[in-house]
């Protein structure tokens, strides 16, 4: 459809520009140099340091209240660490790879040459906006990519100051950031971009998937799901149960690797739900006024929250509120006080649905077998966290299971290592990122083979006869 003839309504044409005009810079300039890209890095990280206030007013005006802290440590630091990991390591990414080349191919020789795909699509979600609009971008822009953002309607200041000060920083054929509706949203996933990067939800993953197969766009998916703490303890649980509260609780439960639901021998169900209730109580000895505790983002997720309490209460479940102060909420502050949830079955919507919110199931097991059998039953979750005082407990779970990460004997940690890939797998996501993961993910590995002066090749050329079968003989050795 042509600007003219387009309605007012229509996303289409702005953003089929903006693609036109990075992939026409991108095409005068294919391989940048090592200089242009960190100076493209370095642009980044003085972009999010100069405007770190900003940013951390705006992600707690569309929350309604986010920990500053929290914002800090996942939103700034994380882009921050990431951009200087990328820094020291760029040169060496960015080297031809020599790798080996069978004998019958000498004196030739082969290398992997890493080379920027074009302009790629970034679609980031509401809960940490920034870092999962960034961190992103900041891998196709070391690859040497251009990058488009389209960040979520449910943050809606934060995707106008990321507009707003992509703008002020970088060049509109380098990265450009354009918020917007659901409209935009589909409009955008439906651009043939040379990769697109989706974050979100495993239902819209599903469609942002068809929308870029039209187009043969590869995808990398970061989705969700049911992400399970296995505890295999014999010892006291005091030492464990923070890390669990904190990686629960963090952002108020709402982060796609927060550990979902606990799995816990049955004769320790009870120790483990009350070493859980007095270490979520002493970090948050507060919830209405505290500073540190996140609100839920917007009124639907926080009625989303409250019917999942509903129906486990009424199919049998019960509940230790963490609830220090017996403080009553207001609901405009959309603040939800931790729970932790016993008796559970499958038939509740808690067990079935991720909960993306404060509140922790305990799922009770007889023997560590049985536990990883629950986990295998459901769809592969994109974390697991695994609590193990014993080497052999370890080791079974570790082989025995599948997920996009784990951390062992924490939580969230092992997202935070540069070094590692991180991406879900199955109904958990595709593809990953992170370091040089990420570059690669943003690169094609292009294979080429330098043929030597006198090679192979003229032994395999008509009139084919004896000498192609003392070939074919000598290939079979």
């Amino acid at each position: 459809m042509s600007t003219a003839t387009a309605p007012l309504t229509d996303p289409s044409p702005p953003l089929v520009r903006a693609l036109e005009r990075m992939r026409a810079a991108f095409l005068k300039d294919m391989m940048p140099s090592l200089t242009t890209r960190r100076d493209r890095l370095a642009r980044l990280a003085q972009m999010t340091k100069r405007h770190a206030p900003d940013i951390m007013d705006t992600i707690n005006a569309d929350f309604g209240h986010r920990s500053r802290h929290e914002t800090l440590i996942a939103d700034l630091l994380a882009v921050d660490e990431a951009v200087r990991y990328a820094q020291r390591n760029l040169r060496e990414w960015m080297r031809p790879r020599r790798v080996p080349t069978d004998i019958k191919y000498r004196p030739g020789f082969n290398r992997l040459i890493s080379q920027p795909l074009g302009v790629v699509g970034v679609v980031a979600p509401w809960n940490y906006p920034y870092q999962l609009s960034m961190l992103p971008a900041l891998g196709a822009l070391a690859a040497g990519n251009r990058v488009m953002i389209k960040p979520s309607e449910l943050a809606p200041r934060t995707a106008a100051l990321m507009t707003r000060i992509v703008r002020e920083s970088f060049a509109d054929d380098e990265l450009i950031v354009f918020p917007g509706d659901a409209a935009v949203g589909k409009a955008f996933t439906e651009l043939p971009f040379d990769h697109l990067f989706f974050t979100g939800s495993t239902a819209v993953g599903r469609v942002v998937a068809q929308a870029a197969a039209k187009n043969l766009t590869p995808v990398t998916l970061e989705l969700g799901g049911k992400s399970p703490v296995i505890v295999d303890l014999k010892g006291s649980f005091e030492s464990i149960a923070p890390k669990i509260a904190v990686g629960k609780l963090f952002n108020a439960g709402q982060t796609c690797i927060a550990p979902d639901y606990a799995l816990v021998p049955r004769e320790r169900v009870d120790d483990f739900a009350i070493a859980m209730w007095h270490a979520m109580g002493i970090l948050y000895p507060t919830l209405a006024a505290n500073p540190d505790y996140s609100s839920i983002v917007n009124e639907r997720h926080y009625g989303r929250l409250e019917d999942l309490l509903a129906d486990a209460k009424a199919r049998g479940a019960r509940f230790l509120d963490v609830n220090p102060a017996g403080e009553m909420f207001d609901a405009t502050q959309r603040k939800l006080a931790p729970a932790i949830v016993l008796d559970v079955n499958d038939g509740m919507r808690i067990m079935r649905e991720e909960i993306f919110g404060p509140l922790l199931p305990v799922v009770p097991y007889d023997k560590l077998d049985d536990a990883l059998d629950y986990i295998n039953a459901r769809d592969r979750p994109l974390a697991l966290y695994l609590f193990s005082d014993t080497r052999r407990g370890r080791e079974r779970a570790l082989s025995n299971t599948i997920a996009g990460g784990v951390t062992v004997n924490g939580c969230l940690t092992h997202f935070a290592q540069e070094a590692q890939p991180f991406g879900g797998v199955g109904a958990s996501g595709s593809g990953s990122y992170h370091g040089v993961h990420g570059f690669r993910t943003f690169s094609k590995q292009k294979a080429v083979y330098y043929e030597p002066r006198i090679g192979i090749l003229p032994l395999l050329m008509p009139p084919y006869g004896k000498v192609l079968d003392k070939v074919y003989q000598w290939f079979q050795r």
